[in-house]
Parts: C-alpha cells; sequence; structure tokens
C-alpha cells in the first residue's frame, strides 16, 4: 500500500484533532499565567462563535430548543467553575488554578460526542446530511456559554485589587 496524501489524510486529520485536544485539556490541571491580550482574543472569538450559533438558532428552528439549553446549562456551569477557582493576582503576573473535574467533565463531554458522531460515520466523507443535531448544538452551545461566562468572570475576578480577590464574597 502506497501512502500518498489522500490516504495519509484521515490520519494527519486525527493526530490534529488529538494535539488540539490535548493543549486544551492539559490546560485544565495545576495554576496557569493568565495572559490577559490571550484572554481577551479568546472572549472575542468566542462572543462572535455564540453569535453565529444564536443564529443558527433563528433559522434552523428544529435546533433553538438544544441551543437554549445548552447556553443555560452552560452558563450555570461556568458561574459554579468560577466559584471553584483558585484565583492568585500577583504583581507583575496572575495565576489562576481551573478545577479540574469541571473542565475534565466538560472535556469528556466534547470528546464523548465527536467519538459518537465519528462512529456513526459523520466524518466518513460519506454523503454529507444537511439537518445539524440537535445534540450537537446543544453541546456547542454548553461549551462555548461556558467559555464565556468563565473567561468573562476570570477577567473581573483577575481585575480587582488583590485585598478584594481574597475577601470572601459576602463582605
Amino acid at each position: 500500500m502506497q501512502l500518498t496524501l489522500p490516504a495519509l489524510t484521515p490520519i494527519l486529520a486525527t493526530a490534529g484533532v488529538g494535539f488540539i485536544l490535548y493543549r486544551r485539556i492539559r490546560r485544565l490541571f495545576g495554576r496557569q499565567p493568565y495572559r490577559p491580550k490571550r484572554a481577551l482574543a479568546r472572549l472575542i472569538l468566542l462572543g462572535v462563535v455564540m453569535l453565529a450559533l444564536i443564529v443558527a438558532a433563528v433559522m434552523l428552528p428544529h435546533v433553538w430548543p438544544g441551543i437554549a439549553a445548552g447556553i443555560v446549562a452552560g452558563t450555570a456551569i461556568g458561574v459554579f467553575a468560577l466559584r471553584h477557582t483558585h484565583v492568585e493576582p500577583c504583581l507583575r503576573e496572575a495565576y489562576y488554578t481551573p478545577n479540574p473535574w469541571i473542565g475534565g467533565a466538560l472535556s469528556l463531554l466534547l470528546v464523548g460526542r465527536l467519538a459518537w458522531r465519528w462512529a456513526g460515520g459523520a466524518f466518513s466523507g460519506g454523503v454529507p446530511t444537511a439537518q445539524a443535531s440537535p445534540l450537537t448544538m446543544a453541546i456547542a452551545a454548553t461549551l462555548i456559554a461556558y467559555y464565556l461566562t468563565y473567561g468573562i468572570g476570570l477577567r473581573r475576578q483577575l481585575r480587582r485589587p488583590a485585598s478584594q480577590a481574597d475577601a470572601p464574597a459576602g463582605e
């Protein structure tokens, strides 16, 4: 069997997706440096994607309940995750430690859905279906709403002075 570019494409695509998922999951564990410019760029990109999902919900009436439920669930999970994130504002660089269980569960949700779609032949190069899956759209909305909520909340927490960041929320 001769290895040509068309024959290697599925292998390279799988390796690329695997590498992207590895980098995403690696950021869920341990102390992380907060990079404000990257975080802002990520928030802008996620905001655009969320707008696209909302447009999809309007244009595809069969997926709007899934997208709406995903937005509500993702926002709730994001608020919950912010309460379980340890923030360390320092003089030069800020750090945060995300809760690994929350991020790990969301990553498993994404990987599980990709595996399910892959097993169903969605990425096999067969006849593409024009209909969007409500479950896939709900999971996408959940993840995007989570990362938007978490990113905005983390940005707000790290902008507070160090004396306020350590004080309990009720004071």
